[in-house]
């Protein structure tokens, strides 16, 4: 057998994973540091959805919309530019390289770990084997990680103008007007860079607020920032239909309302990727497609655990990541800790950006009790970098009384920096009369973070 490649004339192994993107090249990464043998079956690109299709070339466009609404505004800093407009085919040969980049780094870093890589598509076939093409695969343990698709509604068909984030990632136009149906994470983010780019953008989102997940001030907040950019948004109001034409798409609501654009993205969530895989004939427990597990990530077969987007809950790259890495330990016998998903931090890179972790103030009132839980929100205009930048926004911090911060939630430019210190402060279950002493850099947006620690801490210096 030589490592790294897939001719495999051994097919045996103490760890074989299935799917190689987030969270399966971090258990095989993990497993081999940890003394194991792993093959690695992957039927596309190492790296999945997050490198390829998802996390990375769409924060590539978000970092080009960025650099496009700074060539715009550069006057007001005392910077002359001329803004010619969008050359897409040259923002997505930056977008491509910086993929590939990645892409190469990943493969260099698995081959060099010397983790066998099977190029093809698998299927669980027993709790130790998985079928590739006429190769069985055997493993001791098999981690399930093979990832999620683009969902779409009953009855709406993906295809022509009506396209999902996939196809968007590979326009070589900039659409006049685009209508995005769903107001979360991909939704906003790709409404934030078309409306960058000089498209009229509306978004449909039938709950109450654009984010819906997170905080609800700072939903709110987000909603302001959007229709200051002029980003069109419908709110609390179903999808009926859309038709389309050589010309564009119409889509009809069920409050009657009609919106007309060049395209509809469909970003309604993802689902998971486990349809026709062998999960359920070799006994795997699912419901509607994922795969159940306990909080060990272990599944109803014993042997055999599951990792990812396609276990219930966040559908986040590095709680993909973190999951490998923790089944690699679990499997070695370390015990790992469980990080609840509710302590996973999120992002949303739209612009403004949107970062939390922990419990919503309503969510800890509700866990911990109306009168056991206090917050403060810190306006970012109080803040010196966030005032250089140019930026709005706040940071509040949800504590429980004489307890720990249970919750942080941020909206305002580059606040997705700041997670790490505050999933470090929720995560320890640090109280802020432990963290306020400690020293934030001037100026830097992380002193914002630290007054919100400081107000709560019963000592504020620029707070009230």
């Amino acid at each position: 057998m030589r490592k790294g490649d897939i001719r495999v004339s051994e097919q045996n192994f103490d760890i074989v994973v299935l799917g190689g993107g987030s969270g399966g090249y971090a258990a095989a990464l993990r497993a081999v540091q940890l003394g194991f043998s792993v093959a690695l079956i992957e039927k596309d690109k190492l790296g999945g959805t997050c490198l390829h299709r998802g996390c990375i070339p769409t924060k590539a466009l978000l970092h080009a919309a960025e650099i496009a609404d700074g060539a715009k505004e550069s006057d007001k800093f005392g910077v002359r530019a001329t803004f010619e407009g969008i050359d897409m085919p040259a923002v997505n040969a930056y977008r491509d390289g910086v993929v590939s980049s990645k892409w190469k780094g990943l493969q260099g870093l698995v081959k060099a770990r010397g983790i066998t890589v099977v190029d093809g598509e698998g299927r669980l076939t027993s709790p130790t084997t998985v079928q590739v093409g006429d190769q069985t695969i055997t493993g001791k343990h098999v981690i399930l990680a093979t990832g999620s698709y683009s969902r779409t509604l009953p009855g709406l068909d993906i295809g022509g103008r009506v396209i999902t984030s996939e196809t968007a990632l590979q326009l070589e136009w900039v659409p006049r007007r685009v209508a995005v149906l769903g107001g979360g994470v991909i939704g906003v983010e790709f409404a934030s860079v078309w409306r960058s780019f000089g498209a009229d953008v509306t978004i449909i989102e039938a709950l109450p607020h654009l984010v819906p997940n997170e905080e609800e001030s700072v939903s709110k907040q987000l909603e302001r920032a959007f229709r200051k950019r002029g980003i069109e948004y419908k709110l609390g109001t179903r999808f009926q239909g859309v038709t389309q034409d050589d010309s564009g798409v119409v889509v009809t609501l069920e409050d009657g309302s009609t919106v007309e654009a060049d395209l509809l993205l469909v970003a309604v969530g993802r689902g998971p990727a486990t349809h026709n895989l062998g999960y359920e004939e070799v006994g795997v427990e699912m419901d509607r497609g994922f795969v159940l597990t306990n909080d060990r990530l272990q599944t109803s077969v014993p042997g055999v655990y599951a990792v990812g987007d396609i276990v219930p809950g966040l559908q986040l790259a590095h709680r993909g990541f973190q999951q490998g890495i923790f089944v690699a330990e679990e499997i070695a016998g370390l015990n790992p800790i469980v990080v609840d998903d509710v302590n996973i931090p999120k992002v949303t890179y739209c612009d403004p950006e949107v970062a939390s972790v922990g419990y919503t103030e309503a969510k800890a009132k509700e866990q911990f009790g109306d009168d056991k839980v206090s917050s403060y929100e810190y306006n970012l205009g109080g803040n010196g970098k966030s005032h250089i930048l140019g930026t709005s926004g706040s940071i509040k911090v949800v504590r429980v009384e004489d307890g720990p911060v249970v919750g942080v939630h941020m909206i305002g430019a580059r606040v997705g920096e700041l997670i790490g210190e505050a999933q470090l402060a929720v995560n320890w279950e640090a109280y802020p009369e432990d963290v306020a002493p400690l020293l934030h850099a001037h100026p830097t947006q992380n002193e914002a973070l630290g007054e919100a620690f400081l107000k709560l801490a019963g000592k504020p210096l620029h707070a009230m």
